[in-house]
């Protein structure tokens, strides 16, 4: 055995004390992987591909639950929906425009859908022709992404998908998909057509940050296969981030582990939130704008900007990631809802994005005003109070939070910049405030502890 292989096994019995991880590293490889993801806490998802041509509807009607499912939840025979590549034209997509609206909402990285379950490829893949190539456009959508994405700064991320509606040799078959003529279906074949495929993604776009998988969940996947295709891909890029999607351990749309050694990086809550944070474990929730993730002309459900900005906020405070997507249309541009939102919520970061990147769980117990980020370096802690509702006496009451006569507080109001008094309270520390909120989403209060302080009921 080398010793290459052997350093290898010793690595992973490391990482084998974590539920859900059994990468071939040490603990400190491990974290100095995964410092750019846990430091940006906020990211892009893009889901985009033929699929927005008919933007939820074939045929003049309506389809239930439709917008990316579309050919799924129709049931539409393969033969009916591969024309859609003779329409597909995005003229009016522009990467650069995208990268800087992700930028300036205080997003730090993008997963766009290389693949989605329908097997659309959105760059000139040479293992098929259900691409980008064989549409009027014919051009790579990824390439320009790539460039734009290393001109501002912003990792570029993959979402692949396993599951593939539209090849012969994908292992479980339904009358509408691209494997009902084919009796005998060849998962060994279909793994090697991913693989290849996965090969050109990570070859010809430079350093990805995430390969984001999705659609393991049908039997034709195994743990096997998903462990394989893991250690397949980190040959290419060691460096690579890869969600739980990329194995069997993912339980529900909770997107946790269960029990079990399990491949993948993070956990993927969808659509929703962890009630608590779970100290150790990296987590990311993939949330929609409105209730669709591809676009879909009808569905005007979009939530308000206080709700995202809220939801980013609660996320980061148990230590996880957010990940919000839009779903350009068939021309290639963002609808407009999204825009405004997330240049609100850019707005937003531009004054208090250090309170989200680069923070951790907040340690302080369950607040009825919000919620607590936490940035500690040495021996100073500085905790972020995002404070939803705004104490009309103009008190807020710091629960659980105990500091010593050694130690110096400072309080900071970052919308107004301006200093705050504080001071002991029965229960903790108390912060004098304005009587009327700054912000009226959410008023950050930055409290600087120098010395020794305790936190009681820390969860």
């Amino acid at each position: 055995m080398s010793l290459k292989r052997q350093n290898w096994i010793r690595r992973s019995v490391i990482l084998l004390l974590l539920p859900g991880f059994s990468l071939a590293e040490s603990m400190s490889d491990r974290d100095e992987r995964m410092a750019w993801w846990r430091e940006a806490r906020f990211g892009m998802f893009i889901h985009w591909g033929v699929y927005a041509t008919p933007a939820g509807e074939w045929n003049g009607t309506p389809v239930k639950g439709a917008s990316e499912w579309i050919q799924c939840k129709g049931e539409i025979p393969l033969k009916e929906y591969e024309p859609l590549k003779d329409v597909f034209n995005p003229v009016r997509y522009d990467a650069d425009e995208w990268v800087r609206l992700a930028k300036n909402a205080g997003m730090k990285y993008i997963v766009i859908t290389s693949k989605h379950h329908d097997g659309f490829c959105l760059w000139d893949s040479a293992h098929t022709e259900w691409d980008i190539a064989s549409t009027p456009y014919r051009k790579d959508l990824l390439k320009p992404l790539a460039e734009a994405c290393r001109k501002h700064d912003v990792k570029l991320c993959f979402y692949h998908s396993i599951m593939d509606w539209n090849h012969p040799d994908y292992g479980v078959k339904k009358p509408w998909r691209g494997n009902f003529n084919n009796p005998s279906p060849d998962m060994e074949a279909y793994t090697a057509y991913m693989k290849a495929q996965l090969k050109e993604l990570l070859t010809n776009y430079g350093d990805l940050g995430v390969l984001w998988f999705d659609g393991e969940w049908e039997e034709a996947w195994t743990h096997e296969r998903g462990e394989d295709l893991d250690d397949f891909l980190r040959t290419i890029q060691p460096s690579l981030i890869i969600n739980n999607r990329i194995d069997k351990g993912r339980k529900g749309m909770k997107g946790m582990n269960k029990d079990g050694d399990f491949r993948g990086d993070f956990g993927t809550p969808e659509q929703e939130i962890l009630h608590e944070g779970l100290p150790g474990v990296d987590w990311e929730s993939c949330m929609t704008m409105n209730t669709s993730w591809g676009y879909k002309a009808v569905d005007h459900n979009w939530k308000s900007t206080q709700q995202l900005i809220r939801n980013l906020v609660d996320i980061a405070s148990k230590g996880g990631n957010y990940l919000l997507n839009v779903g350009p249309t068939a021309e290639g541009l963002i609808p407009d809802p999204s825009i405004e939102r997330l240049m609100e919520m850019g707005e937003w970061m531009a004054v208090n994005g250090e309170s989200i990147h680069g923070t951790s769980a907040g340690p302080l117990p369950e607040l009825e005003w919000g919620r607590c980020t936490m940035r500690k370096t040495g021996n100073t802690t500085v905790l972020y109070l995002h404070v939803f509702d705004w104490p009309e006496n103009g008190r807020l009451a710091v629960p659980g939070l105990r500091v010593d006569n050694d130690a110096a507080v400072e309080a900071f109001l970052m919308a107004t910049a301006k200093n705050l008094d504080v001071s002991a309270g029965d229960f903790g520390l108390v912060v004098e405030v304005e009587t009327q909120a700054p912000d009226p989403v959410d008023s950050v209060i930055r409290l600087r502890l120098s010395g020794s302080c305790q936190i009681e009921g820390s969860p």
